[in-house]
C-alpha cells in the first residue's frame, strides 16, 4: 500500500515537471515569433513616457531632498562662519584696544625715563568734568607714596593737575582747567609769564600776559617753575607742558593781554598718569610768616602760587 503512494507521488512530479518544460518551450517558441517581439516592443513604446516621467520624478524627488540637505548644511555652516567672523570682530577690537593701551603706557615709560623725578605710573577710575568741578581720581594713593600737593602728568610731559585728596588705594586729582586751578605759564619764544585759569567748559586762558609781547597762535605755554628766595618755588616743575596758543585778545587800552589755550593732555579723556613722587614746591622749610610779600608787575601771584596768601598743602 505505502509503495503505491510512493509511487503515485513520483508519477505527479514527473508530471509537473514536464508541464513546466512543455510551457517554457512553447512560451520561448512564442516570444521568438516576429510578430509577438513587435507587440512588445510596441508595448513597450507606448510605456516609455510613463517609465520616463516617473523616472524623471524620482530624480527630481531625490534632487529635492538632496537641495534640502545641502541647504540646511549650508545653514549650518553661514551660522558657524557668523559666529566665527563675530568672535574674530571681538578678537580684533581688543588687540586694537591693547595696542592703544599699550602704546599709552609706552609713551609714559619713555618719558618717565627721560624725568629727573621719581614717578607713579597711575590709572584713572572715576572723572568729575561738571562746569563747576572738573577732578579725576586715579589707583593710587598713600599705599603707593601720593601724597596731598603733588604733581600730576600725561604723556608727552603735558600737565594734568595737582593731587588734591589721598587715601590709602586712591587719590583725587585736580585738573588746570578747573576754575579753582592756577598755574604760572611761560611762553616758549618769549619768555613772557601770566597765570593760567581754568574756565568753564574745560578751557584755559593765560592772563596778565604783557601787551607789548607779541604771541603766535600754536604757541607753546610751559610752567614757568617760578623759585624765590627763602625756599619758596612753584607747586609745579618747570618745563611742563600746559598747552598751545588758540587765541590772543588784545586790548589798546589795557598793558596786558589775554591768551586762549588748548590743552596739551587730553583731560576729559585721561587713561593713563605720571604721578611725580619727589618735587618738593611751596615753601619748603620756611612758615608763611617768613616769607616777604613780592609783588609782581601786575599786582601778586596768583592764589595757587601766592607768597604772601596762606600757603596749601
Amino acid at each position: 500500500m505505502s509503495g503505491l503512494f510512493a509511487s503515485r507521488q513520483v508519477r505527479r512530479r514527473v508530471g509537473v515537471y514536464v508541464t513546466f518544460v512543455v510551457i517554457s518551450i512553447l512560451l520561448m517558441a512564442i516570444s521568438a515569433n516576429p510578430f509577438v517581439r513587435d507587440l512588445q516592443n510596441g508595448v513597450a513604446f507606448a510605456f516609455k513616457p510613463f517609465e520616463v516621467a516617473i523616472d524623471g520624478a524620482a530624480r527630481d524627488v531625490t534632487s529635492i531632498g538632496s537641495a534640502l540637505a545641502e541647504i540646511d548644511q549650508l545653514r549650518s555652516d553661514n551660522d558657524s562662519l557668523r559666529s566665527e567672523n563675530e568672535q574674530l570682530r571681538i578678537d580684533n577690537r581688543s588687540a586694537a584696544e591693547l595696542r592703544r593701551e599699550n602704546d599709552l603706557l609706552t609713551s609714559l615709560l619713555q618719558l618717565r625715563q627721560g624725568l629727573d623725578f621719581q614717578t607713579r605710573t597711575a590709572t584713572v577710575i572715576a572723572r568729575e568734568t561738571s562746569e563747576a568741578r572738573r577732578v579725576v581720581v586715579i589707583d593710587r594713593g598713600t599705599d603707593d607714596g601720593v601724597a596731598v600737593g603733588e604733581v600730576v602728568i600725561a604723556g608727552g610731559g603735558a600737565l594734568v593737575g595737582r593731587v588734591v585728596d589721598v587715601g590709602a588705594d586712591f587719590a583725587t586729582v585736580l585738573l588746570i582747567s578747573d576754575s579753582t586751578s592756577t598755574v604760572i605759564g611761560q611762553l616758549l619764544s618769549s619768555t613772557a609769564t601770566g597765570k593760567v585759569v581754568g574756565q568753564s567748559g574745560g578751557a584755559l586762558v593765560m592772563q596778565d600776559v604783557d601787551s607789548t609781547v607779541k604771541v603766535p597762535i600754536g604757541e607753546e605755554v610751559f610752567t614757568a617753575g617760578i623759585e624765590l628766595s627763602g625756599g619758596l618755588r612753584s607747586p609745579y616743575p618747570k618745563g611742563l607742558l600746559i598747552g598751545q596758543v588758540v587765541d590772543v585778545s588784545t586790548d589798546p587800552n589795557s598793558v596786558v593781554q589775554t591768551v586762549f589755550l588748548q590743552p596739551a593732555a587730553p583731560l576729559d579723556q585721561l587713561e593713563f598718569v605720571l604721578v611725580i613722587l619727589d618735587y618738593q614746591g611751596g615753601l619748603g622749610g620756611a612758615t608763611p610768616s617768613e616769607i616777604p610779600c613780592l609783588p609782581t608787575a601786575s599786582g601778586t601771584l596768583p592764589n595757587n602760587e601766592e607768597p604772601c596768601a596762606t600757603v596749601g598743602p
